[in-house]
């Protein structure tokens, strides 16, 4: 599988990573049989990221990663993130790293590789979220604190909120990688917005400039993108849109205008196409897909395999959007 550079961090990653997350929902539903089996297969195909959090079931996703890759025997980088929650808004320093501590006790490691907030970061810093400037003044000396107790070997933000914000923070040089939404639905993070959808103001072009290594997050938007409204037995059963449609049912229709693509052959189904153009951006370090199956991680990363889409699927693309 191709490996890219994740920015200034001087890790290289699978283009594919393993997200651990509550909508794909194996790694916090499934069985554990099913779970080692599922890593043991991304691990042979090349996957050399996993992607997890303590807000994914409480914990269960983290202590179910670990367990797996202890008894696969396996070392892989690993991302978790720390989500502070409304208890926690006046004492941000201890709320890092008091989540940090948890969840190396459940993954079994001793540091990890990246450390990811998980907030929004707005303007109006209403919970959730929280404004630039109290992620620059108290939670940047904290996690640096953190990274030089040998906690964390970087640290990064998830990037959801209002651009100006955002790019603020990115500013600044401080943190190594940005998660950021990026989807046929709405790829306004790394092109110009489109009527209809939030606008994510190019924020990609933004940290990859400042050499940060960007996470592409949502690229099946929750599972619209396959065009089907169906859910498997373990995957969540209802599903937010986060920076594309109105509704899940929303985005599941407007992934179906693409439809035309599998028709005329560009591509085999929606998934593959929806993944292919999620890689396509050369400043995207990889991108995060959450199954619910070892088949469906096997179908993505098959998809994945055969690259970016071509020129003349992108201008279909494109003349579906109008």
């Amino acid at each position: 599988m191709e490996q890219r550079r994740l920015g200034r961090t001087e890790l290289m990653v699978s283009v594919l990573g393993y997200g651990c997350g509550a909508i794909g929902g194996l790694m916090v539903r499934g069985e554990a049989t099913e779970q080692e089996r599922a890593i043991g297969r991304a691990l042979d195909l090349g996957v050399t990221y996993f992607d997890t959090a303590f807000a994914y079931g409480d914990g269960v996703s983290e202590t179910n990663l670990g367990r797996a890759l202890k008894t696969l025997g396996a070392n892989p980088t690993i991302g978790t993130k720390v989500r502070i929650y409304d208890d926690a808004r006046g004492e941000i320093a201890g709320g890092i790293a008091a989540s940090l501590e948890g969840s190396l006790k459940r993954l079994g490691r001793d540091s990890v590789d990246l450390f990811q907030l998980h907030n929004p970061i707005t303007q109006h810093g209403r919970p959730p979220s929280f404004t630039d400037a109290e992620i620059l003044e108290q939670a940047v000396p904290a996690l640096q604190r953190l990274r030089d107790a040998g906690k964390l070997r970087n640290y990064g933000i998830t990037g959801i909120g209002d651009a100006a914000a955002l790019r603020n923070v990115l500013d600044q040089g401080c943190f190594a990688t940005a998660q950021v939404p990026y989807n046929l639905l709405n790829p306004s993070a790394a092109a110009p917005a489109i009527p209809g959808v939030p606008d994510l103001g190019q924020i990609i072009d933004h940290a990859a400039a400042r050499d940060v290594g960007v996470i592409g997050i949502r690229v099946l938007a929750g599972g619209a993108l396959s065009g089907s409204d169906a859910r498997h037995p373990i995957a969540a059963r209802e599903v937010s849109p986060i920076a594309s449609g109105a509704s899940y049912a929303a985005d599941v229709a407007t992934a179906r205008r693409f439809l035309p693509l599998v028709e005329e052959g560009h591509v085999g189904d929606l998934v593959e196409a929806a993944l292919r153009f999620a890689i396509g951006p050369e400043d995207i370090s990889l991108v995060l897909v959450g199954t619910a199956t070892e088949a469906e991680f096997e179908h993505a990363a098959a998809a994945i395999a055969k690259g970016r889409l071509s020129a003349a699927c992108l201008e279909r693309i494109a003349a579906l959007r109008v």
